[in-house]
């Protein structure tokens, strides 16, 4: 993989804020769903998820700077890559030449009794990491490093926030997971999936992924904050007479009454039928904004009471821009 501040187009000195405004910037650039014509689009989603978990999390980006680790996140030994097949049986302080020869295969026995140190401090020594055995280092093997965490998203449907459902996320190897969603999910939210993040560099268990819930666009709902806002074309005769009508709402069609004498432009509330919330708060409302829209092609009738209108009882709906 390239240079990870290459990747996500950061400079060495960035904030940890500022890396993860590019992160997110590129990924929703470059988010598979968002270029469903572009072949390479999934290829360049994972290289940017692959590029944050280093960059991102504080203690990958130290190693990587210190050039410990590669930008696969791989730790790098120069010189060291034939010692392996660690195991016991060579003696007190010794080693000897593994099965095959050549001298590319050791095994290697850090005996000695209760004054003796293990090989995994060995790895400590020379490859850093947690050390156990050796004496003053405390008694037990500490616990092995976790994987890292890495960072997505996932956008649902208003529908789904309400009721609860699937959502699909692209995972940084091209893979697709199925999530849960609960019913209630409130946007910026985080689902934790265990153990799907990044293995374990010491053979931990591995991190997880942290899903960030984003609302998709609806066709018929605006969304400002916890509110939705509709707009409902009503007739002129609805307007005028007062009328009860059928309105969508996330949780079905409700029958919503309009007082005579409304303009165009009035909103009425619907109390709690806007999105949920956590902690027991109380929902938002849908706010339907009234929009009066004439019939088709001409009428004559309408015409002409319109001509009596303005003849007879004429008035200035715009005075109070006069002002």
């Amino acid at each position: 993989m390239r240079d990870p501040y290459q990747v996500l187009g950061v400079a060495k000195a960035a904030t940890q804020a500022e890396v993860k405004k590019a992160f997110r910037k590129l990924a929703k650039q470059h988010h598979p769903d968002q270029n469903p014509t572009d072949p390479k689009a999934k290829e360049k989603f994972a290289e940017i998820n692959a590029a944050y978990e280093i960059v991102g999390d504080d203690k990958k980006r130290a190693q990587f700077d210190r050039g410990e680790i590669d930008a696969e996140g791989k730790p790098r030994h120069p010189g060291f890559e034939g010692f392996e097949g660690f195991a016991q049986g060579a003696g007190p302080g010794g080693f000897r030449r593994g099965p095959g020869g050549g001298g590319q295969h050791f095994e290697f026995n850090f005996g000695g009794g209760g004054a003796g140190f293990e090989a995994a401090d060995i790895f400590a020594d020379l490859f850093g990491g947690a050390r156990g055995g050796r004496p003053g280092a405390g008694a037990g093997r500490q616990a092995r490093e976790p994987g890292a965490d890495i960072a997505l998203e996932a956008a649902i449907p208003l529908e789904t926030a309400l009721h609860g459902g699937k959502a699909r996320v692209l995972m940084p190897s091209g893979r697709t997971l199925e999530v849960d969603v609960p019913a209630g999910m409130e946007e910026g939210k985080q689902i934790r999936l265990r153990g799907q993040g990044q293995p374990s560099p010491s053979g931990g268990p591995a991190g997880d992924a942290l899903v960030t819930v984003r609302f998709e666009k609806h066709g018929l709902f605006k969304i400002e904050g916890r509110d939705l806002r509709l707009d409902l074309p009503i007739t002129l005769y609805e307007a005028v007479l007062g009328a009860k009508v059928e309105t969508p709402t996330l949780s079905g069609k409700v029958e919503l009454t309009l007082p005579a004498h409304s303009n165009s432009g009035r909103t009425l509330r619907l109390r709690g039928k806007g999105l949920p919330a956590a902690g027991g708060q109380p929902a938002g409302d849908l706010l339907v904004t009234l929009r009066i829209v004439l019939p088709d092609g001409a009428d004559s009738e309408l015409e002409e009471l319109a001509r009596r209108m303005r003849s007879d009882k004429p008035y200035d709906p715009r005075s109070e821009l006069k002002k």
